[in-house]
């Protein structure tokens, strides 16, 4: 590194900004109706000076977008001329106005926010053409919970594992991690609560946006039996997790009452890859060691098994399948093993044509939303509290994960040429899987000038990132 001593300047005329990806946002919002579709169903603004429901909403997703952590960091882009000029605007809200605009939100509201959102991401939908809508909608669920050291929230509660703060519902699509619906609720509710609504209207929305096949993924908590027979006789597939209860444990000790083949070893797909293959070698278990060492006890997995049977829930009218996953554990103590344990673990779902493995694997994939709501909390910063209500924060962690949706929307939006069909494939799924920090500095943060020449905006990129050539072939597209 050099030693050069350096001189700083501020530019007298060139106007520049460091979220040069974000014009890009802007327009597939535009282009996919959302930002009329806000304007349309969003009234919560009795008169609009200046601001449209539609600039509040895209000013809170666009501070998450360009990495801001809190509503504060709003008057960054407040006082960035380029960025206005980039997005078109004279002026956005600044950080007070902003949290008031969520305080004026009611249920009704938000639900006609969320709906709003809805009737733009079918037209996204609509452009990805048959092959995206003939494979299976999977549809995830799962709560999460928001701590705050607050005194003064309203609609707040002590959770479970004794954690003051809220606790919201998310729905979300499996295939492009888009988040389809958040409930807010007190921290003090089940996870279940409401749930079954939000997948009724998520089953709604994928059949309206052209999917014909839909399967529902849940762990324990949303074993909804009351609505396990309307859903399969809706044509709905579900495979969720099933709470162990003495009946379950008494029908998988029961060999008359397992299926034909009794348990088998459960083989991993992992394993099945590497079976054949020369595998590379191994870093050394330091956990492992220190546990052994140190004689601590260690719970060791020797083996798994798999069975089904049939069984039919006290809410149920009908048998569903139920897997059982056998797990054969070894507690140890250094060298010495004190003793074998098995564990059981259930799944229900009402499709006859997936193996038993298959319905195991479709329930270890649902751990992925873990991984989308670690996004959602840390790096987009949606499922946080900032405002003082309830409904406030609800309407917050709806626009804020709006972020999180355009980032899948503009992936979704990228053109698809014939002849490099593979390679622009590989780049939207790319986009679809990134997280989000990483999104946001290869796409969002990119230094830009920003002109103005007559009615035409040019945005000039000013530095290089590796996404730049699909960030253009977007921009060529849109």
């Amino acid at each position: 590194m050099g030693s050069s001593r350096s001189r700083y300047e501020v530019a007298a005329r060139t106007e520049a900004t460091i979220h040069g990806g974000v014009g890009l946002a802007h327009r597939v919002a535009i282009d996919s109706g959302l930002v009329a579709a806000i304007n349309e169903r969003v009234k919560v603004l009795k008169i609009h000076c200046p601001y449209y429901e539609s600039d509040h909403v895209l000013n809170i997703a666009f501070n998450s977008m360009c990495g801001g952590r809190t509503l504060d960091d709003i008057e960054l882009r407040r006082t960035d001329a380029a960025f206005l000029n980039m997005i078109g605007a004279k002026a956005i809200p600044d950080p007070t106005t902003a949290g008031d605009f969520c305080r004026r939100f009611d249920e009704a509201d938000i639900q006609e926010l969320m709906a709003a959102i809805d009737d733009a991401r079918l037209k996204i939908w609509a452009g990805q053409g048959i092959e995206f809508t003939s494979q299976t909608a999977t549809i995830d669920v799962d709560g999460s919970i928001v701590e705050t050291t607050g005194g003064c929230k309203q609609g707040m509660g002590i959770s479970y594992n004794g954690v003051w703060g809220y606790h919201p519902l998310l729905v979300s699509l499996a295939n492009t991690g888009e988040v389809l619906y958040i409930a807010n609720r007190s921290g003090n509710r089940p996870s279940h609560e409401g749930a079954a609504a939000y997948l009724d209207r998520a089953i709604a929305l994928c059949r309206t946006g052209g999917f014909d096949d839909v399967l529902l993924r849940g762990d324990t908590d949303f074993s909804l039996t009351t609505n396990f027979d309307r859903w399969d006789d809706d044509g709905v597939r579900f495979v969720f997790g099933y709470d162990s209860s003495a009946t379950l444990r008494g029908y998988s000790e029961n060999e008359h009452a397992l299926h034909e083949d009794g348990y088998r070893q459960l083989q991993r797909r992992a394993a099945d890859a590497f079976s054949d293959k020369k595998r590379r070698a191994r870093q050394p278990r330091v956990k492992e060691q220190i546990v052994h060492e140190r004689l601590y006890k260690n719970i060791r997995l020797k083996s798994e098994d798999i069975a089904e049977f049939t069984y039919a829930p006290s809410r149920c009218d009908r048998e569903y399948r139920f897997v059982v996953l056998r797990k054969n554990l070894s507690v140890e103590r250094g060298d010495n093993v004190l003793f074998d344990d098995v564990r059981y673990f259930f799944y229900v779902t009402n499709d006859d044509n997936m193996t038993a493995e298959q319905v195991v694997a479709h329930s270890n994939k649902r751990c992925n939303q873990e991984n989308l709501i670690a996004q959602l909390k840390g790096s987009v910063r949606a499922l946080h509290a900032p405002v003082n209500t309830l409904n406030a924060n609800w309407a917050y962690m709806v626009m804020a994960s709006l972020a999180w949706t355009l980032k899948a929307w503009m992936a979704l939006s990228l053109p698809i040429s014939p002849r490099w069909k593979a390679k622009h494939r590989a780049e939207r799924d790319r986009w679809l899987r990134m997280e989000f920090r990483t999104f946001v500095n290869s796409v969002i943060n990119i230094p830009a000038q920003i002109l103005l020449k007559g009615r035409q905006l040019i945005i000039r990129l000013l530095a290089w990132r590796p996404q730049i050539s699909v960030l253009l072939r977007l921009a060529s597209a849109t």
